[in-house]
């Protein structure tokens, strides 16, 4: 009887494990010292999502690769952090919009969940736009400027304005599932 090969996925799968063995403690307390009004549950919580966060990115590299292995880590968790953050004021904004309704006209708590994914959805996708393309749909959506308005606020030409917005409502375009 053979034995199998070990796969290239062991040995980064036991350098990661090596890594939060090592590390996770240390993490856990740096971030329950940033967010000591959440509680350690959120530390536990975060902690554990940048350790997942570099399991899912750290397809080819290994431990060994890894200098100085706390401060990887911080630049992770900050991501991770920042990100929380974010979450967390969308779903204050959306929880602060939905205090201003009417009561008799808010959705249901299905279709609040919906909406509140859907705005995470949106927030993400507008991440990945450049800059300057986020802030010229943003101008126009949000604050409701018109495109000479955004060209002269943006010291650009009105046609490069039109440009930014077709190009963001086409990424929020492709959040809609194909039927």
């Amino acid at each position: 009887m053979t034995t199998p090969s070990p796969s290239f996925a062991a040995p980064q799968r036991d350098s990661i494990a090596a890594l939060y063995i090592e590390n996770h403690a240390w993490l856990r307390n740096w971030l329950a010292y940033r967010l000591h009004s959440w509680g350690a549950g959120m530390a536990d919580d975060l902690a554990h999502d940048t350790f997942v966060r570099i399991l899912a990115s750290r397809s080819d590299a290994r431990r060994e690769s890894i200098q100085q292995p706390r401060a990887y880590l911080t630049t992770v968790a900050k991501g991770v952090l920042f990100s929380w953050m974010r979450r967390q004021t969308l779903e204050r904004a959306w929880l602060e919009a939905l205090a201003a309704l009417p009561q008799p006209q808010h959705p249901s708590p299905e279709r609040q969940s919906i909406i509140l994914e859907a705005l995470h959805e949106i927030d993400a996708m507008l991440d990945t736009l450049k800059p300057r393309i986020k802030q010229a749909f943003l101008m126009a959506t949000l604050d409701g400027m018109k495109q000479q308005e955004i060209a002269r606020a943006l010291k650009v030409a009105v046609p490069t304005v039109k440009g930014y917005i077709h190009k963001a409502y086409l990424a929020c375009l492709s959040l809609i599932p194909d039927e």
